[in-house]
């Protein structure tokens, strides 16, 4: 289990800078670690295509909600692996809201009831008026069969 969360001063201003470009909507990414350097990657919220093509499945807007394609995450992963980086962390915004794991946020993580990258760190963005106020990181507990906020 992951126990604390450490990330250079480049990868934290990238998501503080995504967080507030998408602002007001819900930003979403991941963090890739080759052990030594970390890099932020941005992924495209495609919350909003969803509710628009079926708001009957996916009620909620970007402004409160976040999807990553899927296909896309998988491909990237693909090639951060062919040049030795891993996946440390996914991260997402929460704006005029706390930094918090929602139960949203752990379904979308345990669609099995188990998650999905057990070993990877959740970071959620508290961002008010763009303005980052919070970020708070949740590893996966075995013994708590949920998601524990971790020290960053």
């Amino acid at each position: 289990m992951i126990t604390t969360l450490s990330l250079s001063e480049t990868a934290w201003n990238e998501i503080s800078r995504h967080a507030q470009e998408t602002f007001p909507d819900e930003c979403c990414g991941v963090v890739l670690s080759n052990g030594t350097t970390d890099r932020a990657q941005r992924l495209r919220n495609i919350q909003n295509d969803l509710h628009a093509l079926d708001p009957k499945t996916y009620p909620r807007t970007a402004a409160i909600a976040y999807n990553m394609d899927l296909k896309v995450l998988d491909s990237l992963l693909l090639e951060a692996e062919k040049i030795g980086y891993t996946l440390k962390a996914f991260y997402h915004s929460h704006p005029n809201h706390d930094a918090y794991f929602s139960p949203e946020d752990r379904d979308a993580a345990t669609p099995f009831g188990e998650p999905t990258y057990p070993d990877t760190a959740q970071i959620v963005v508290s961002i008010y008026d763009r303005v980052v106020r919070t970020v708070r990181a949740f590893a996966w507990s075995d013994s708590k069969k949920d998601f524990i906020e971790v020290p960053l």
